[in-house]
């Protein structure tokens, strides 16, 4: 079965890590393109799923170092907007684990200032998925206008959000104060473990599940990094284990996950809906391709998630 289209919601970061430089009163920064909802649509895009991704792409170099990026791996752009404001960047600095920890330059940036008339004549008939979260869900004066998309987008398709919290941008109060609300309009729930100590500081991850599906959601997948995934539906449970692999770093890891887990749900006719067909057993196998995903992510710099062709080299070698 050929997966129908997901539609992305969310933004483009120029993602700027530190290099050697020539001199030392000089930092050297190599930019990728980057953003939570971004990495998911390429991902997706490369594993074979037709991605659109609904994005303000801003018409400066780094807006333009998108642009190429994500139709390079397939991404359709036909919706997007192109945007008058600057793009965001983030400069990522690596702990000796691959870590990142970001600081961002994003005042007033493309990515947040999404109108409804920007949205209103988007056309959902052909998606069986949206896909948002991150910043573009919580960062005004956009988050409230996307938020009333996802509302419009539930009556037709499956609603998948990650929060991505990035305290450094926006308060962890302000993604509480909302979550509820998410929940109540989504399908599926991804988030890290760090999402989640942010959410619900000191909260177990089964705890943290039963709360959520309490407030509406039937899904919540929390990826564990080295200790892989938990996934909860409807209250069954399972945990997955990672996949052993050299890290280069972890940047785009869960985007990657995401990308795979709803690919595989998408490629077997499981979104599209409230996931009345969905059972464990299909979630368990969901979220072992996503790890495979997000292994092949952290063994590579930056937020370059595989092609579907290497997913088909690695299952050939029995990893």
């Amino acid at each position: 079965m050929s997966p129908r289209q997901i539609t992305v919601l969310g933004e483009c970061v120029a993602d700027a890590f530190a290099e050697p430089a020539n001199a030392s009163n000089e930092l050297a920064l190599r930019v990728l393109p980057g953003g939570g909802p971004a990495n998911t649509a390429v991902a997706l895009a490369r594993l074979g799923t037709p991605a659109r991704f609904l994005a303000r792409l801003s018409g400066d170099v780094f807006g333009r170092l998108f642009r190429a990026h994500l139709e390079a791996s397939g991404v359709d752009l036909s919706d997007a907007v192109a945007a008058a404001e600057p793009s965001t960047l983030a400069v990522a600095e690596l702990d000796a684990t691959g870590q990142a920890a970001f600081s961002f330059h994003a005042q007033n940036t493309a990515d947040w200032q999404w109108t409804a008339d920007e949205l209103a004549g988007v056309d959902l008939s052909a998606a069986a998925c949206v896909h948002t979260g991150s910043l573009a869900l919580v960062s005004e004066p956009g988050g409230a206008v996307v938020e009333d998309f996802l509302a419009v987008a539930a009556r037709r398709t499956t609603v998948s959000i990650d929060p991505n919290v990035r305290p450094l941008l926006v308060r962890p109060e302000v993604y509480r104060a909302r979550l509820a609300r998410w929940c109540a309009l989504a399908d599926i729930l991804r988030l890290s473990e760090d999402d989640l100590a942010l959410l619900l500081p000191g909260t177990p991850p089964e705890q943290a599940c039963d709360i959520w599906h309490a407030a509406g959601v039937r899904l919540v997948v929390i990826t564990l990094g080295a200790d892989g995934a938990l996934a909860s539906l409807d209250g069954e449970r399972v945990r997955l284990p990672a996949v052993a692999t050299r890290v280069v770093d972890t940047v785009g890891a869960g985007d990657s996950f995401t990308a795979g887990l709803l690919h595989h749900l998408g490629a077997r006719g499981l979104l599209g809906g409230r996931l009345t067909g969905l059972g464990l057993d299909e979630v368990a196998q969901a979220c072992r391709f996503a790890v495979r995903v997000a292994a092949l992510t952290c063994s590579v710099a930056g937020p370059n998630p595989p092609w579907q062709d290497q997913l088909t080299q690695l299952s050939a070698t029995g990893a």
